[in-house]
């Protein structure tokens, strides 16, 4: 049987993994993480409670053990990415590394992505950062042949958290909430933009084909779906799952982000852009891959799921009062 290190392992995108390479029936599965949600942890997987930021506690909990594949879901900078060369060089036939498709270039000249487009986002410190990882890991790479894998994921989602453009500090339910209350919801732009939706479990399917996958290793690959939808039908098919049409306030993006400048990269770097991605990579890799959830019929069960878990529902009323004073301004400014 195979073994797989996955660092996170409870996460939107990592718990889907779990889950798929435990169903699989050839994978031993070992969770690395701080051991703060193991209810989280899946049946038939190991947690292994240790602070991966802690690299003298990791080197001791990894101690004696190889892996035939370690999957790293949460390391965000170059110096960790530096810190898992030391822990892992030697430890693993492969090292897959969670990336981001944020990091592809913008502003974007077509907006049809290869894994061939360049990487530059300067309006994204988080884009930054994992393109930076990705220079480490691929350096070393070509240096010492570290078999390292890197996954760009696009806007990947669950059942625990329904995608949006906006959001505040406390995630994404408020924006849930004020569609329930026939509240103004903000939306960059004109809402026309392509945006692509992939569910975990479709990316899980992608990932785990990749991996003790040789041809993958040394690459890029980015996992998506095919499905690119503009943003007021997303939020429209979020109204249809509450049965309650959104309203829908439309507001310029360097007005948004003159009023909240934490925005920028988020939407400049990344949602404000119409997106379409080519998986014809994935597709060699991991042939007969499709992503299969419809977006229509992922998000009314995410939808559906959050309103029969009530912790999911977490309000967040700076947010809130926010979207009211851009709602008032835009109302003020167009009359």
């Amino acid at each position: 049987m195979k073994k797989a290190l996955l660092i996170g392992g409870t996460g939107v995108i990592s718990l889907s993994v779990t889950r798929r390479l435990l169903e699989s029936g050839e994978w031993d599965v070992t969770i690395l993480n701080r051991g703060t949600h193991p209810e989280l942890v899946p049946d038939g997987a190991k947690l292994l409670c240790c602070s991966i930021a802690d690299e003298a506690a990791a080197k001791q909990a990894l101690a004696g053990r190889f892996f035939d594949c370690v999957a790293q879901f949460i390391n965000f900078s170059p110096d960790q990415a530096e810190r898992d060369l030391r822990l892992f060089g030697g430890k693993t036939n492969q090292y897959l590394f969670i990336s981001s498709a944020s990091a592809y270039r913008k502003p974007m000249p077509s907006p049809w992505i290869t894994e061939s487009t360049a990487l530059c986002n300067p309006y994204w410190q988080y884009s930054r950062d994992k393109i930076a990882c990705e220079r480490v890991l691929f350096d070393a790479f070509t240096r010492s042949g570290f078999p390292v894998t890197v996954v760009r994921p696009s806007h990947t989602y669950d059942c625990r958290k329904i995608p949006v453009q906006l959001h505040g500090q406390n995630g994404n339910w408020q924006v849930v909430e004020r569609i329930r209350q026939g509240k103004p919801v903000i939306v960059a732009g004109d809402g026309t933009s392509l945006w692509t939706l992939t569910h975990s479990r479709d990316f899980a399917a992608g990932f785990v084909g990749l991996m003790a996958n040789p041809a993958a290793v040394g690459e890029a690959v980015h996992i998506t779906s095919d499905e690119s939808v503009p943003w007021n039908e997303i939020y429209r098919s979020i109204g249809r799952a509450l049965g309650k049409a959104p309203r829908l306030c439309h507001v310029a993006t360097d007005t948004i982000i003159r009023s909240d400048p934490d925005q920028e990269g988020p939407l400049l770097g990344d949602k404000s852009n119409s997106v379409l991605f080519d998986n014809s990579k994935l597709r060699r890799l991991v042939p007969g891959f499709c992503a299969r959830t419809r977006i229509e019929a992922g998000l009314r069960e995410s939808v559906e799921y959050a309103l029969a878990h009530p912790q999911l529902m977490q309000p967040d009323p700076e947010f809130d009062a926010w979207c009211d004073r851009v709602a008032r301004a835009e109302a003020e400014r167009t009359f």
